[in-house]
């Protein structure tokens, strides 16, 4: 697919399935400033935003402040527990309502997820508002009919080195 240096791009990042994927293929972390820099592709940002999920761990305020650092604006809400113990914390609709609300303003939404819900919302947009949807993911993980019904799909598994913070590990003697 060609991209036009004039297009305006809307970048929207589930940022848990990333972090699931490229710790479960990987055992990496993900590298979102290369992930907004090949999203983007040279074109002009209006907006990318990175769905989080508040789960109360040290960790995570930092994290949150690196991705709004290298660019994001950061949408989180807190992890829900239920009577039962099960623990549920998705953005899927929250972010199908946000890139349907900016679809106007944008000529291409880039989608940083692989899963197949998102099908539904890919044929709308661009059905019914005119955008290029892009799909920037782990193929390994990704959906064949997410890969399928996008106009470009990046496979982060072709260049992994690029998309990755490898972590040290040490080992005891």
């Amino acid at each position: 697919m060609t991209k036009h240096l004039d297009q305006r791009v809307g970048v929207f990042v589930d940022t848990q399935n990333m972090y699931w994927s490229a710790k479960n293929l990987y055992k990496a972390n993900v590298n979102f400033k290369e992930i907004l820099k090949t999203a983007v592709a040279g074109r002009k940002l209006i907006r990318a935003i990175a769905y989080v999920i508040k789960s109360e761990s040290r960790d995570e305020v930092g994290f949150f402040d690196a991705l709004d650092k290298q660019g994001f604006e950061v949408a989180s809400k807190d992890l829900q527990i239920f009577f039962s113990g099960v623990k549920k914390g998705d953005w899927d609709v929250g972010i199908a309502v946000d890139a349907i609300k900016m679809a106007d303003k944008l000529d291409a939404v880039v989608l940083v997820c692989g899963d197949g819900d998102f099908i539904p919302m890919v044929k709308y947009l661009q059905e019914n508002k005119g955008c290029f949807v892009e799909v920037l993911a782990f193929g390994k993980t990704t959906s064949s009919k997410l890969i399928e019904a996008a106009d470009d799909f990046i496979n982060m598994d072709d260049n992994p080195g690029k998309y990755l913070i490898r972590t040290r590990t040490f080992i005891k003697k």
